[in-house]
């Protein structure tokens, strides 16, 4: 009985990863259809990935308070703003950092945030201050682009990721659909909220008293 109700569920897992109304939601959460479908700086990096999500969030902010937050992030810098403890188990070793730090401000082509663990570090792309930032890793399998966009309500933190993963076995590719598509919405859900909670209690602050 407990064997049949174990596979049971597991081909309900199966059969949920593979519907393409769940996909779609996970892989889009918070995004639009033309959010989606944008053509953002940095797709071209990567022309034929095996994984695309697109994801994104209302900030009640503006570019100016948001963009330290991603220049900011990496192993051993601001971290990303999501469960460190979950990345750490892998390794990473992340610390989310709830403060600009100014010695990771000043971001340029070219230079390399690390990842920890070992990890392919990820390169800058484009650097387009308060609009674009691109990132490949290096070895070339994956491109993260974050892209500010203004709204009625304040901005739009978009977040794309392609991945490619040459060769993979249909088992690989399998696991992939049941485990690290949805499992990439839970963090990056909160790395969104995250980044949008730190920027809005910024732009929150009261301005300050002038002395007498």
């Amino acid at each position: 009985m407990r064997k049949s109700w174990w596979f049971g569920g597991l081909g309900l897992a199966v059969t949920a990863a593979y519907s393409p109304r769940a996909r779609r939601w996970y892989l889009t959460w918070g995004a639009t259809a033309d959010e989606v479908a944008r053509t953002m700086p940095g797709d071209e990096l990567l022309l034929l990935p095996d994984i695309v999500s697109t994801r994104a969030v209302t900030i009640d902010a503006p570019p100016s308070e948001v963009w330290p937050w991603l220049v900011q992030m990496g192993s051993g810098r601001g971290g990303a703003y999501t469960y460190d403890w979950i990345e750490n188990l892998l390794g990473l070793d992340m610390h989310s950092a709830s403060e600009i730090l100014p010695q990771f401000q000043h971001l340029a082509v070219g230079d390399v945030l690390p990842m920890g663990d070992g990890s392919p570090g990820m390169r800058v792309e484009v650097c387009d201050p308060e609009q674009t930032l691109t990132l490949r890793s290096e070895d070339g399998r994956w491109v993260w682009i974050f892209g500010l966009y203004p709204d009625v309500s304040g901005m739009r933190l978009v977040s794309r990721n392609r991945i490619a993963e040459p060769g993979a076995s249909p088992l690989r590719r399998l696991a992939d659909r049941l485990l690290m598509e949805p499992g990439s919405l839970v963090m990056e859900r909160r790395m969104l909220l995250g980044i949008r909670d730190r920027a809005e209690s910024v732009t929150d602050r009261p301005a300050p008293v002038p002395a007498h």
